[in-house]
């Protein structure tokens, strides 16, 4: 210990950073040199799950004296993590409020949901009014109040909504148009969260994530519309929405993920033909985007099998990708469509791709269906600048492992360079 307390005060302090508040606070013991050290500690995480189920009014109590006492001039973090059973407004209110003059950076808020019975904690308005120099906010499995007038963040740059609940679609809107410099946004929706249409409107947005993979009914024509004109990265998962409706095409995007069981795919896939890297699941092949859409930047293009049509929109995108070097095919979900898979139909033509840049296949939970060899046979012989494939399967059975691998050794190679690795 007398060496530890040997270390330049930025250094402890750095260190004490990585530890729950709870503990930072026990440090005072340790020495005169430890006794104020602790009030001075940029980084605050208050966990409940730390103290007995009937304990809430210690910890709560801990919050309050550890927070007044704290000194820094500046909290780059404050955590909370936080129980539904007895934490309420109030409590937050008081927290928030005694960081006021603190300059808080970051604030992060996630309420335990572990028991599913439990009333939504509201957010106190004070959330809106004494937090103007946030740069992170999180939230995390709360109610957020309609108090529209107060909202403003000058300096907020990410912004995180995961399991949120809101008054209704209006406040989305306030409360992203009042975020002037923001730069991440990350929302990950619940059943009843109260929005129909969830509405991202933001100029400065670079990076942009969008998940809901849960409904509370299928009747609710719930979905999304995006106005980003500086979006750089879009990582989009929406497999109960109705729709996703582009107002601004992405020019500046070079990285998406795309995943969703829209019926109309086009606005969102056109929108984002700048894009370098890929990864796509969607249902339908047949005008997946607007015809005469060329993906000239596209380099990595990852598209996932599992979808009935996945061979058509493979097709498709080698066509209109004139630069893609590696490619990968991937089963990530779960095959539920009844609809018969399509025959393989070799392209009248290959594509430039494979002529001129494909350089990598990666398959990963290889099958060995019939379409699959096709596909597999096709690249292999018509990819002229292939170096080196690599094959996974997912069976289990070694025997029909080693056979269906071996079929694909013996595949022609139009490259002299290519190599075929089995994992």
């Amino acid at each position: 210990m007398d060496r530890l307390s040997q270390l330049p005060e930025a250094l402890l302090l750095r260190i004490l950073s990585l530890l729950p508040a709870k503990d930072v606070v026990s440090t005072m013991v340790l020495s005169k040199r430890w006794q104020f050290l602790w009030m001075l500690v940029p980084k605050l995480v208050y966990d409940e799950s730390s103290y007995h189920a009937n304990e809430y009014g210690r910890f709560s109590r801990f919050v309050d004296r550890s927070l007044t006492l704290h000194e820094a001039p500046v909290l780059d973090t404050l955590y909370l993590k936080l129980g539904k059973t007895s934490c309420g407004t109030g409590d937050i209110r008081v927290w928030i409020r005694t960081v006021d003059n603190r300059c808080l950076r970051e604030l992060v808020i996630e309420i335990d949901t572990s028991t599913s019975d439990r009333s939504s904690v509201v957010l106190p308005r004070s959330l809106y009014t004494c937090c103007r120099m946030l740069v992170t906010l999180k939230l995390k499995n709360a109610v957020l109040v309609d108090d529209t007038s107060s909202f403003f963040f000058p300096s907020l740059k990410n912004l995180s909504l995961v399991s949120m609940k809101f008054p209704g679609d209006e406040l989305i809107k306030m409360l992203l148009s009042n975020c002037p410099v923001l730069e991440d946004l990350v929302v990950k929706r619940c059943p009843n969260d109260n929005v129909t249409i969830f509405t991202v409107k933001v100029s400065s947005l670079k990076c942009l994530v969008l998940h809901q993979t849960e409904s509370a009914s299928i009747n609710v024509d719930r979905g999304f519309v995006i106005d980003t004109p500086s979006l750089e990265c879009l990582d989009i998962a929406d497999y109960r929405g109705k729709f996703c409706v582009i107002e601004n095409n992405m020019t500046k995007i070079v990285k998406a993920n795309v995943c969703h069981s829209y019926e109309h795919t086009q606005q969102l896939m056109g929108s984002i033909s700048s894009v370098k890297r890929l990864y796509v699941c969607i249902p339908s092949s047949k005008d997946a985007y607007p015809v005469g859409s060329v993906f000239h930047c596209l380099v990595h293009l990852a598209l996932c099998t599992c979808e009935t049509e996945w061979l058509n929109l493979l097709m498709c995108v080698l066509r209109d990708s004139p630069k893609l070097r590696a490619l990968k095919l991937v089963k990530d979900h779960i095959h539920q469509s009844h609809k018969p898979r399509p025959c393989w139909n070799e392209p009248s033509a290959v594509p430039e791709c494979l002529l001129m840049s494909l350089e990598t296949l990666e398959w990963v939970k290889y099958e060995g269906t019939e379409e699959e060899k096709e596909v597999a046979a096709f690249i292999l012989r018509s990819g002229s600048c292939l170096k080196k494939v690599t094959i996974s399967s997912k069976s289990t059975d070694i025997e029909k492992k080693f056979e269906m691998l071996k079929e694909l050794s013996l595949l022609f190679r139009r490259s002299p360079t290519c190599q075929i690795a089995f994992d």
